[in-house]
């Protein structure tokens, strides 16, 4: 599988807790399964420090890498820095999304309004964050989709699993991708334990697409 495809999958891997020493391992067995798009949170042990190691490892022509609950300006200041390409956030800040884009960063801003998507995408967003997606669902998200311009692309996060029944829903009514959290990845877990979720979520996504 060649990079450029492997950039075609729309999981998000949120590695909320991830530490600098295990961030290297974790990384590898998520590109290994076909992940390219890598989030550490900011209020994981120096998530700086875990994002510059992973720029360094993997580059960003081929890979999303950087960081999430990017929820005010100075931070993600702090976040280009370390070369990232990736900032997700939990809110809609506009002066965070407006400087992010203009670095030519990936967003993925957090919004749960049409209020808030617009004002997202009226900052340069195209893609948006609907978190949590359980205080939108499936009906509140086609609505919104309807109505936005047709390449915003939405991602859910928050509750999904690696099943079907999950993924479904959303992806008939236009959903892009996923933002993966505890599902995929806790600090507890093994790197065979997630090596195994990994693989659940892609082989259940590509099945769902029809791939």
């Amino acid at each position: 599988m060649s990079s450029d495809k492997r950039a075609e999958l729309p999981l998000i891997a949120i590695l909320r807790g991830v530490t600098p020493q295990t961030i290297l391992d974790v990384a590898s067995v998520l590109v290994t399964a076909g992940f390219t798009k890598i989030e550490v949170p900011l209020n994981s042990p120096n998530a700086l420090e875990s994002i510059r190691l992973l720029v360094k490892e993997y580059g960003t022509k081929n890979f999303e890498l950087g960081a999430g609950t990017v929820t005010r300006l100075d931070l993600a200041e702090q976040v280009l820095e370390t070369g990232a390409n990736l900032v997700v956030t939990p809110n809609c800040n506009v002066d965070v999304i407006k400087t992010a884009v203009d670095a030519g960063c990936v967003t993925y801003p957090g919004v749960v309004t049409p209020t808030e998507a617009f004002n997202a995408v009226h900052a340069g967003a195209t893609n948006l964050k609907l978190f949590p997606i359980s205080m939108v669902g499936v009906g509140g998200m086609s609505a919104m989709k309807s109505v936005l311009p047709p390449d915003i692309a939405l991602f859910p996060v928050g509750g999904i699993d690696a099943t079907s029944e999950s993924m479904t829903p959303y992806l008939n009514k236009g959903a892009k991708g996923f933002g993966l959290g505890s599902q995929l990845y806790k600090p507890s877990m093994s790197l065979d334990e997630i090596s195994e979720k990994a693989d659940a979520f892609v082989k259940t996504y590509k099945a769902v697409i029809g791939e």
